[in-house]
Formats: C-alpha cells, sequence, structure tokens
C-alpha cells in the first residue's frame, strides 16, 4: 500500500492554479468551476451506469458511454484554453 505523508506542488497557495497551459488562475475561476462541474457530472453517469448492466438496458449504457465520452474531452478543452494566433 501507497502512504503519501506529504505532497508539494512547489507553487505555494496563493489562491491560484494552473491550467493545462501553465496559464495561473484564480481557484474561484469560472473555468475552474466549468470543469469541476464537468467532472461531477460524469461521476454521476458513472454510477447511473452502473444500474445499466442488465441486457435490456444495453442502449442506455452504451448511450451514457458516449456522454462520459464527451464530458471526459469538454473537460480537456475546459484545461487547455486556446490561444490567440498571431
Amino acid at each position: 500500500m501507497v502512504v503519501l505523508n506529504r505532497i508539494y506542488t512547489k507553487t505555494g497557495d496563493d489562491g491560484t492554479t494552473a491550467l493545462g497551459s501553465g496559464t495561473r488562475v484564480a481557484k474561484h475561476h469560472l473555468r475552474i468551476q466549468s470543469y469541476g462541474t464537468v467532472d461531477e457530472t460524469n461521476s454521476v453517469l458513472g454510477v447511473a451506469r452502473l444500474h445499466t448492466k442488465e441486457a435490456a438496458l444495453a442502449a442506455l449504457d452504451q448511450m451514457l458511454a458516449r456522454i462520459q465520452n464527451d464530458l471526459f474531452d469538454l473537460g480537456a478543452d475546459l484545461c487547455v484554453p486556446e490561444t490567440p494566433e498571431p
């Protein structure tokens, strides 16, 4: 079993967090709140899928799996903002 006693990000806790691009934004930034909400929604869909394992619900499970995949993509897009072209 792995035990993590201390975890350091080496950036300090100045109330900001890094996006996938390295840009730092406030932890309460709308983008951070958005991908947190996307992650939570994805988790709820995962729990819902636990109840779709019967053969009669296979189509529903497939639909939820596609939605989850789209939400993963959306979370990645939110994490790495587009950079304006020069």
